[in-house]
């Protein structure tokens, strides 16, 4: 009885694995193993124990030998599988020799139960049990193999195939298959037919045959062996059902129920085995990642329905005390059997065909509703039975001896129908065995290693938008929506999320990853807002990264532009947007220095840029009407010539803009003869290359009488331009005019994060300069009103008049400044009205306080 409460704890462990399983990592994957190492691995070493006794006439063995080795295969499943689930490779280790050493003993008992023993008809069915334990050793290595990367990346696909074959058809297919020989004419009522014996040598031929021939063929890579023996082993499903088939015109069966459903199973086994053997037949093995359809096919319609046929038949004749009672308990497990057979089996087929998620659901409820039905039907039975059990208690003690082994079979049985379904009833997260969805077909340098990596979704990004991990790694996505809108991921080729509402959690497990994938929020419209991420596999001999920038996000390869939600790199500072007051007297004098610098663009970003003076845009030049601005232009940059234009002064080009080669130096001179917010930039060719790296600038020349406002600031918008600087790549885009964000003083959203502060009632004066190169600036704050705009050296609003303004509009080169009055404290957005450029970086926010 002790074993049968193990089985019932590894079930209820499977069932609350799998009632989790969206926040759990690898929760399918845990699921479906908890029920296959923990509690189908215990059932199948004590029932087949049982059974091989009771078929060869054999003596028992010493129940303490037994108890050793059934607690020896319960502590390997535990370090198996935590080890496995945990990523602790000694205790993985450790866990699999004490399964594969517990799993021998038990074959070494099945053979020597074999010697000596009296025999009989049934005992060539005893070898299905040897085989099976056999298969499950081999599909222990195999997994131990998988789970610590030892087969080799090229190996990786056929040695998964081969693990799962070995496991399903060997170690579950084959005890249940040889037991039918025996259940299916005691449910008829017939005696077994006289060739039974030799039919059945000659399925174990072709079933165990085949399965050594296909595993051998799967995990070499050979794919005609693996089709010859998948082939062998459905041609002796086919002969068993042929077999039966032939029994059953005999005479009508005792139980219509427990026949059909036995008919059933064996139905979907041979349906099972079938399309199993199409898939490896028209499918490269790279490309089948696993064969996860025969989860539902071989673990519910095949030993689920086995089981509850058992049951239908052998509960009334275990529970009852004479033929009366027996037809009136068999007469309550029939009950509505037609319907109940009909939802499992619906049930089955929608869970194993390929077709959309909803019908998986639906397949999942059907055969739930079948399961549970006929569950309620046991409990009622065995509810009614007590109370006519025997009275005399030396009876009942001799009943208990005969009835033990049944009684708990019957028991862990029905509760492994439950969690069968339960445990293949789940939302798919990845279709694959042990639910993981392969990203490829192979492994890499990474096999057997674990990576679990948190992925926000928030303000029309995903972080990262970029994971790297070597070939063949375990890659675990545990996704949170942070934003205030749903959103969902779903990952090229494999599972997906459902839609997640505000700080909904869910884990996708993609396992081992060996080819490039794409991951996006489904909504319309998001993905095309850059609500993207790339899982990017690295090969091992090159660097992460391009040689323009070292970024988490290649955006100058996939044009999707960088994380706004991800966090500046420690000791970032925001560029102070604070406009510093005009310089004492009327002549000033600057010292540009170009030179190349490497410097944070956006958050976690860091860009080769083409500056003046280290900062791109370079130092702001404030100044009045009549001053003089005498700027130095030193070219540090020892790898090409700069110029420098500014648009506020009035002076021939020839040869102040001219380009100085590296280490050379000119004073440009000019007078501020009119007001405005003005443009300067490099004036060496080809300019938008120039521009587009860095090199601009702004000077601001307060119109006379300006009133002083409270906080004067000044922001450049421009495009950035990731990559490689005068990279083919860079220089097309820039073409395109198709950049990777839109920014605001030389950085993606660092107002975001970094936000402006003032106070409520505080006027506000924000001088806008675009400096392009291509695109200019529809310039906006949310939640105020402009009462004075300034563009272009002209008021076009000032604060007496009746009207108001909403946008600041300018072109490529244009500049001016708007003010406002902040109302009350909040938090004010501001933004490049543009949406394009606003979701791309082009945005800050007002902090306004008391």
């Amino acid at each position: 009885m002790a074993a049968h409460g193990l089985v019932a704890a590894w079930v209820v462990l499977a069932l609350l694995a799998a009632s989790v399983q969206q926040t759990l990592p690898a929760g399918r994957w845990l699921a479906v193993h908890l029920f296959l190492v923990g509690a189908a691995t215990t059932a199948v070493v004590v029932w087949s124990e049982h059974f091989a006794v009771a078929m060869l006439h054999a003596r028992l063995p010493d129940r303490r030998w037994s108890n050793t080795r059934l607690a020896a295969v319960n502590l390997g499943a535990v370090g198996v599988l935590t080890g496995m689930w945990a990523d602790r490779p000694l205790l993985l280790g450790a866990g699999s020799a004490l399964l594969i050493a517990a799993i021998t003993a038990h074959l070494v008992v099945l053979v020597r139960l074999g010697r000596g023993a009296l025999g009989g008809r049934l005992a060539p069915i005893a070898d299905y049990y040897r085989a099976a334990a056999a298969a499950l050793i081999v599909g222990a290595v195999l997994g131990w193999l998988l789970a610590t990367g030892r087969g080799g990346p090229q190996h990786y696909a056929g040695l998964k195939l081969a693990h799962v074959h070995a496991t399903l058809l060997g170690w579950i297919g084959l005890p249940v298959l040889g037991t039918l020989f025996m259940l299916w004419p005691t449910v008829l009522g017939v005696r077994m037919a006289e060739r039974t014996t030799v039919l059945a040598r000659r399925v174990l031929i072709l079933t165990g045959g085949g399965l050594l021939i296909a595993v051998a063929g799967l995990a070499a890579g050979w794919r005609p062996g693996a089709v010859a023996g998948v082939a062998g082993y459905a041609a002796g499903v086919a002969l068993a059902a042929r077999l039966l088939a032939r029994t059953v015109r005999r005479r009508p069966a005792i139980s219509a129920a427990a026949a059909w459903t036995l008919a059933a199973a064996l139905g979907w086994t041979l349906a099972g085995v079938v399309a199993d053997l199409v898939l490896l037949a028209v499918r490269p093995l790279d490309a089948l990642r696993d064969t996860g359809a025969l989860l539902p096919v071989l673990l519910v319609g095949l030993v689920a329905q086995v089981l509850i046929g058992a049951l239908t038949y052998l509960l009334p004749i275990v529970l009852a005390t004479g033929p009366k009672e027996r037809a009136a308990l068999r007469a309550v497990l029939e009950r509505a059997w037609v319907p109940r057979l009909v939802l499992l089996n619906l049930g089955v087929a929608l869970l194993a065909l390929p077709l959309p998620a909803p019908a998986g659901t639906v397949g999942a409820v059907s055969a739930g509703a079948g399961a549970a039905a006929f569950l309620a039907l046991v409990v009622r039975v065995l509810l009614r039975s007590g109370r006519g059990l025997l009275r005399d208690a030396g009876e009942q003690a001799a009943a208990a001896a005969r009835r033990s082994p049944l009684w708990g079979t019957a028991a862990g049985a029905v509760v492994i129908v439950l969690a069968v379904l339960v445990a293949n009833s789940g939302g798919d997260t990845g279709g694959g065995t042990g639910g993981t969805t392969n990203a490829a077909g192979t492994a890499g340098p990474g096999a057997g290693t674990t990576r679990t990596v948190a992925v926000t979704l928030a303000g029309m990004r995903i972080r990262p938008a970029r994971i790297e991990v070597a070939a063949g790694t375990a890659l675990r996505l545990k996704v949170t929506n942070t934003d205030t809108q749903r959103h969902d991921l779903k990952i090229e080729d494999g599972p997906a999320t459902p839609m997640l509402g505000r700080n909904d959690t869910r884990v996708l497990d993609l396992g081992p990853v060996t080819a490039d994938r794409e991951a996006w929020c489904t909504l319309p419209g998001h993905r095309a807002a850059g609500m993207t991420m790339d899982i990017v596999v690295k090969d091992g001999t090159t660097g992460g990264g391009h040689a323009g920038h070292t970024t988490a996000a290649t955006a100058d390869e996939d044009g999707r532009g960088p994380d706004l939600s991800a966090d500046f790199s420690t000791g970032f500072r925001a560029r102070d947007a604070a406009l510093a007051p005009v310089p004492g007297g009327t002549v000033h004098k600057v010292e540009l220095r170009a030179v190349q610098r490497t410097v944070e663009v956006a958050p976690g970003v860091r860009q080769r840029m083409w500056t003046f003076g280290g900062t791109a845009p370079g130092p702001t030049l404030h100044g009045r009407v009549g001053d003089v601005f005498e700027v130095t232009l030193v070219n540090d940059d020892a790898a090409m010539g700069h110029g420098i234009d500014f648009h506020a002064g009035s002076l021939a080009p020839d040869r102040p803009m001219r380009t100085l080669r590296p280490g050379e130096r000119l004073v440009y001179r000019f007078r501020a003869e009119r007001a405005g917010a003005w443009l300067y930039h490099c004036s060496t060719a080809p300019m938008l290359q120039h521009l587009g790296n860095g090199m601009y600038g702004a000077v601001v020349i307060d119109p006379p009488g300006l009133a002083k406002a409270d906080h004067t600031y000044v922001l450049v918008s421009s495009q950035l331009y990731l990559g490689t600087p005068g990279s083919t790549a860079q220089v097309a885009r820039m073409r395109r005019n198709t950049p990777d964000a839109w920014v605001f003083n030389g950085v993606a959203g660092q107002y975001a994060q970094r936000p402006l502060k003032v106070r409520a009632g505080e006027r506000a004066r924000f001088w806008v300069v675009a400096a392009g190169p291509s695109d200019g600036i529809a310039f906006h704050i949310v939640g105020t009103v402009f009462d004075t705009v300034y563009k272009e050296g002209a008021y076009l609003l000032q604060p007496d008049a009746a009207g108001g303004s909403q946008v600041l509009d300018l072109a490529a080169a244009q500049g001016g400044f708007v003010e406002t009055t902040f109302p009350e404290a909040g938090h004010y957005a501001f933004v490049d009205h543009d949406m394009r450029h606003a979701e791309a970086g082009a945005h800050g926010t007002v902090e306004v306080t008391d």
